[in-house]
C-alpha cells in the first residue's frame, strides 16, 4: 500500500516538473525559439487552439520566428492572439506568413523575467509540498486503519521527505539554468 502511495506521489511530482519546464520554455530569453509561441492560444473558429496545431513555427534567424498557418484564413486570428499574449511581440503579416522579430532584451526586462521565473519556481515548489502533504495524510490514514505499522509510517514519512527534497532540488537546478539563460547577453 505504501508503494502505491509513493508511485502516485512520484508520478504527480514528475508531472509538476514537466509542466513547470513547459511553462518556462514560453518565457523568452532574447533568442528566437518556436517554444516561445507554441502554447499561445488562438481563437480559431470559436475554439481556443494552441498555435502549434494551426501553423508551422520556425526560427530561420536567431532574432526571428516565422509562422506559416496551415489555413491562410487564420492569419488574422493568429496575429491577434500574439498581440494579446503577454509576450510583448509585434507580428508582421505579409498575407501568407507571419514574421515575429524578437528584439534584444533590455536589462530591466531580463530582471523582470528572472523574477517571473523565480515566482513560477516557487509556485512549483508549493505544488510539490501540497503533493507531499496529501501523501502524508494518506500514510497517516493507513496507519490509523492499522494497515501499516507505526515504524513503517515514520520510515515512509522520511522517505517522502527525501523524495520531495530531490524534486525541489531539481526545480532549483531548472531555475538556475533558466536564469543564466535570461541573464546572458
Amino acid at each position: 500500500m505504501i508503494k502505491e502511495v509513493f508511485s502516485e506521489v512520484e508520478s504527480r511530482m514528475q508531472k509538476t516538473i514537466e509542466v513547470l519546464e513547459a511553462d518556462l520554455r514560453a518565457i523568452r530569453t532574447g533568442r528566437a525559439s518556436p517554444a516561445l509561441v507554441e502554447r499561445v492560444m488562438v481563437d480559431y473558429y470559436g475554439t481556443l487552439t494552441p498555435l502549434n496545431q494551426l501553423a508551422t513555427i520556425s526560427a530561420p534567424e536567431p532574432q526571428l520566428l516565422t509562422i506559416r498557418p496551415y489555413d491562410p484564413g487564420s492569419l488574422g486570428d493568429i496575429e491577434r492572439a500574439i498581440l494579446k499574449s503577454e509576450l510583448g511581440l509585434t507580428p508582421a503579416n505579409d498575407g501568407r506568413l507571419i514574421r515575429l522579430p524578437i528584439p534584444r532584451l533590455t536589462e530591466e526586462r531580463r530582471q523582470e523575467l528572472a523574477r517571473m521565473v523565480r515566482q513560477r519556481i516557487e509556485e512549483g515548489k508549493v505544488s510539490l509540498r501540497n503533493i507531499r502533504r496529501e501523501a502524508l495524510d494518506d500514510l497517516r490514514d493507513l496507519e490509523k486503519e492499522k494497515l501499516v505499522s507505526e515504524d513503517e509510517f515514520y520510515r515512509s514519512k522520511d522517505d517522502l521527505q527525501d523524495l520531495t527534497d530531490r524534486y525541489i532540488e531539481q526545480m532549483d537546478e531548472i531555475s538556475v539554468r533558466k536564469q543564466q539563460e535570461l541573464l546572458e547577453h
